[in-house]
């Protein structure tokens, strides 16, 4: 991921390291949690608080099982759409990286599911690629990512199999839209502690 994705730790640190002083969450929902690098750098800060990891894939969850045998930390095998968020269940929900898999109308469902599921107080975080593959500046976007990879690996052939992945899989929408579906599901304290171009860390609070 270092080498595939511009600024990568950078994001992942804002992600996790931009809450209030006097936010202690008792209740984390980590959405596609993928090998936890979100979640091992919030246990460190939150040890006791209660974790709930969900992945699509049950290598990850598995991945992660053998990483926290001394935490309280639950695994879910699920998809976003099969998880059931329950209502003012939680005091963080953080996804790194896992939101693009998803498309437009499938993000402002789950904004909303995440906002019903926060309690009051509660901080959803997020980073990913924000920028729509039809936005004007995608191509010099995809150009520039290209010369990052292709600096990190010795030929192209991590390149063309993220390309591949991007092409099947990837459903990135634009930072403004997802701050206005943001705000319709109930949101209204909206901040991005880390951007560069199209890279971005947004954090929202439910008032």
């Amino acid at each position: 991921m270092i080498g595939c994705v511009p600024h990568y730790l950078d994001l992942v640190k804002s992600c996790v390291g931009h809450f209030p002083k006097n936010f202690h969450p008792k209740t984390v929902l980590d959405l596609g949690c993928g090998n936890g690098n979100l979640t091992t750098l919030l246990i460190k800060n939150f040890p006791k608080a209660t974790f709930t990891m969900v992945d699509a894939s049950a290598e990850m969850i598995e991945l992660c099982r053998k990483q926290y045998e001394n935490y309280h930390v639950k695994y879910v095998n699920s998809y976003f759409k099969d998880f059931p968020f329950e209502k003012d269940s939680y005091d963080l929900v953080v996804a790194g990286f896992s939101l693009h898999h998803c498309d437009a109308d499938e993000k402002q469902s789950l904004f909303n599911k995440i906002y019903n599921a926060l309690k009051i107080g509660g901080i959803f975080s997020s980073c990913d690629l924000m920028i729509n593959k039809s936005h004007p500046d995608h191509p010099a976007l995809v150009k520039q990512w290209k010369e990052f990879v292709n600096n990190n690996f010795s030929n192209e052939a991590k390149w063309n199999w993220l390309m591949e992945h991007y092409k099947a899989f990837d459903k990135p929408d634009n930072y403004f839209d997802q701050i206005k579906w943001l705000k319709n599901a109930g949101f209204t304290k909206i901040i991005h502690p880390f951007k560069k171009g199209y890279w971005v860390h947004l954090q929202a609070v439910k008032e």
